[in-house]
């Protein structure tokens, strides 16, 4: 019967609207919640075929959908804080639950697009509802290892420890010294002239190569040859390279290496400039100077004065900072100006963000309308780029929804009267027979 019919549609309407003030309620109730997504309700006409030329028309009334509108981004704000987080742009943050950690079995891979992490009383980077930060490990030299990119399987809990020491041992030292021109010539001294050099050990000790420059003084002219001894303190000052060196005497290319002749130790690479030593701690480079280099060892004037010597590494250094760039990556820096990178954090992307199963805590979670989840590298593909010292707003517009609200409280007004109206009707209907 029509006159039904007009009832179970008041009751569906009804029943729609409330579903729309609880969302309506949820997301004014998460105005200030950073990295809520607003709950939408969308309305389905429900419609009832009748035969042709039937002449009635029954009401199917309505129907109501809830959506969580995860694909919408709220503004970013600045904190204080390095390890806030935030994305700009596409992409979520890869997190687990704490307790989940523990899991033997496997563990349930969570998403969020925000996040105040703070290290727990183990070092774990942890935000105060029990969010843990995933990332992959870096390598001793700072590369990220090659790791399953539609799998949670290399993915570990960043640890941050605040007292934690580490060294950088040196592997570099680009050497600028100028040798006096005039130790070749006919009747100089041949004394030896000595330099130390400072570097790093593997285990942040400060040790010394000693470099000795003995002139070749020539018998009519100068000779411009030298031989070049270099001792390591690490091994007690054994000889571990021995170098003959020929400088040019010509107009445009006079006091730069012309030749460079190994004796004993590495060779040297004239593409590069660098002698390959073994030092105590293992290998090490030694740039002098390509043939023809005027920053490199010259043969000038009358004057010893190294001019420029430089080196990677540094001494055991503590803990100062922890920051995230743009790429994901989770930087260490020491109070010795060391910089370690610890751990690469990987944006998570589904095809259907909308589809992702929401969590408390403004988490997300895989599900079949979502389609599988992919690592990306931080700025690779559709993901946007990690922000530091940053939180993501809420998605919630109150002016918007105080406008729905009304909105929801007319049409509810409006679907009791119906029921009202029918029941005035049913009252009529009844007062026939009387």
């Amino acid at each position: 019967m029509t006159i039904s019919s007009a009832l179970n549609a008041g009751v569906a309407g009804l029943n729609a609207n409330a579903n729309r003030l609880a969302a309506i309620s949820d997301n004014i109730a998460n105005s200030s919640t950073y990295g809520y997504r607003r709950a939408g309700i969308d309305f389905e006409a429900m419609v009832l075929t009748q035969g042709a030329g039937s002449g009635t028309y029954t009401a199917g009334g309505v129907r109501s959908q809830a959506t969580r509108l995860i694909d919408q981004r709220g503004s970013l704000i600045s904190t204080s804080n390095a390890l806030d987080l935030a994305v700009a742009g596409r992409g979520m943050l890869p997190v687990m639950q704490g307790t989940d950690l523990a899991a033997t079995g496997g563990r349930n891979l969570l998403m969020t697009t925000t996040g105040a992490f703070r290290a727990d009383s183990n070092g774990v980077l942890t935000t105060s509802s029990g969010l843990v930060l995933m990332g992959w490990p870096a390598n001793a030299d700072g590369t990220i290892p090659t790791l399953p990119r539609d799998s949670a399987a290399g993915l570990q809990p960043i640890v941050i420890n605040s007292n934690q020491q580490a060294g950088d041992p040196t592997t570099e030292i680009t050497l600028g010294v100028n040798l006096p021109a005039s130790a070749t010539a006919p009747g100089a001294s041949g004394s030896d002239l000595p330099l130390s050099v400072e570097y790093f050990g593997n285990l942040g000790t400060s040790e010394t190569l000693d470099f000795t420059f003995t002139p070749t003084v020539g018998a009519a002219a100068n000779s411009n040859s030298w031989t070049m001894e270099i001792r390591d303190s690490a091994q007690g000052g054994a000889v571990i390279g021995e170098y003959q060196l020929t400088f040019d005497d010509s107009r445009t290319n006079g006091g730069t290496l012309t030749n460079v002749t190994a004796v004993s130790g590495g060779a040297y690479n004239p593409a590069t400039g660098a002698l390959s030593l073994n030092v105590e701690g293992g290998p090490m480079s030694i740039e002098i100077g390509k043939l023809g280099d005027t920053s490199g060892l010259t043969q000038l004037s009358d004057s010893f004065s190294p001019t420029s010597i430089s080196k990677n590494g540094s001494p055991v250094g503590n803990l100062t900072a922890v920051e995230v760039d743009e790429a994901g990556m989770l930087r260490a820096t020491y109070d010795t100006g060391f910089t370690r990178t610890l751990y690469q954090i990987p944006l998570v992307d589904v095809p259907n963000l909308n589809g992702l199963h929401s969590l408390a805590n403004q988490s997300y979670e895989i599900s079949p309308d979502s389609g599988n989840f992919y690592l990306w590298n931080a700025g690779d593909g559709p993901t946007g780029a990690v922000a530091g010292y940053a939180r993501e707003e809420s998605t919630t517009d109150v002016a918007a929804e105080l406008t729905s609200l009304i909105q929801t409280q007319r049409a509810y007004s409006s679907n009791a009267k119906i029921i009202q109206t029918v029941d005035e009707m049913l009252q009529e209907t009844t007062n026939i027979k009387r």
